[in-house]
């Protein structure tokens, strides 16, 4: 038999990856996550006491624009959340001017690249999203003082690092995770890019956006029907924490998603309508008859 050649050529190189190990799972991993987590926690208020020009909004807007290029990049889900816990922890030691903030971000996100990423994120390509307002020197400079100020100990503890620990204590069928995962990991990305959640511990995020996963989704893919409530109790247990402070989180998150998803419409219809205003324009500009077109 001839030997055949099989082409994988694409748009980017194929990346193996490890499966994922259940030895990690285990009872003495989650308890070590859940002593190492508050090391990793930024000062919660870093705006008042030590930033003089950064403000909650200018990191909402960062953070925005540092999750798309996350998503562009088709980046591992990892990164963001890393980069936003760089970021928070460097703003709770070092005034920062506002313009300088963007390159804050690139710098946070080539970092979190580095740890996770089997190919990571270049400084060349990093300065092209920033419109080529940083240079590849000072992204360097950046990213040396950065690992200055967290002294180098890059190994934070974040939500996603839960979510697989929580996902193993859940009834469901082994092909139904996967969107579970994807919906609680989307629930982790949209609390990093709000500053409510910059004093919840990564496992309290990770437990309230796992529950309100499961509520999104309706429940249907648990087995055994397991009852909100029941969960709630089972991963404020898990985390060591009262229910109605992980019920109040959840609650946050629900309320942060649809602010989000009411903002999105907004900006959606604004598009649509300044579309069809310039369309519009264009087919009066277009007629033979426009009194542009003639010339007195």
């Amino acid at each position: 038999m001839e030997p055949q050649l099989l082409c994988c050529e694409g748009d980017r190189p194929a990346i193996r990856r490890a499966y994922r190990d259940s030895n990690l799972l285990t009872d003495r991993v989650l308890h070590a996550l859940l002593r190492a987590e508050d090391k990793y926690l930024p000062a919660p208020n870093y705006f008042k006491c030590v930033q003089r020009e950064v403000a909650p909004y200018m990191r909402r807007i960062v953070a925005t624009w540092m999750l798309e290029v996350c998503e562009e990049q088709k980046c591992e889900e990892e990164v963001f959340p890393l980069a936003m816990n760089y970021m928070d922890r460097f703003l709770s030691v070092e005034p920062t001017k506002k313009n300088h903030l963007q390159l804050l971000g690139a710098a946070c996100m080539f970092l979190a690249s580095k740890l996770k990423e089997t190919i990571p994120l270049t400084a060349e390509k990093l300065c092209i999203y920033t419109d080529n307002s940083v240079t590849p020197s000072q992204l360097l400079q950046m990213e040396l003082l950065v690992l200055n100020k967290l002294k180098w100990d890059l190994a934070s503890v974040t939500p996603l690092d839960f979510i697989d620990h929580f996902l193993s204590q859940l009834p469901v069928r082994r092909e139904n995770r996967p969107i579970l995962r994807k919906h609680a990991q989307t629930f982790v990305a949209l609390c990093a890019t709000d500053v409510k959640f910059i004093a919840s511990p990564p496992s309290m995020v990770a437990a309230g956006s796992m529950v309100a996963a499961v509520e999104g989704l309706q429940m249907r893919m648990l087995g055994n029907a397991m009852m909100s409530q029941k969960l709630t109790e089972q991963l404020a247990q898990t985390i060591r924490s009262d229910p109605d402070c992980l019920r109040a989180c959840q609650e946050q998150i629900e309320s942060l998603l649809e602010t989000s998803l009411r903002q999105a419409q907004q900006q959606h219809n604004a598009v649509t309508m300044e579309t069809k205003n310039i369309s519009e324009g264009q087919d009066l500009s277009t007629t033979p008859t426009d009194v542009r077109d003639i010339n007195i």
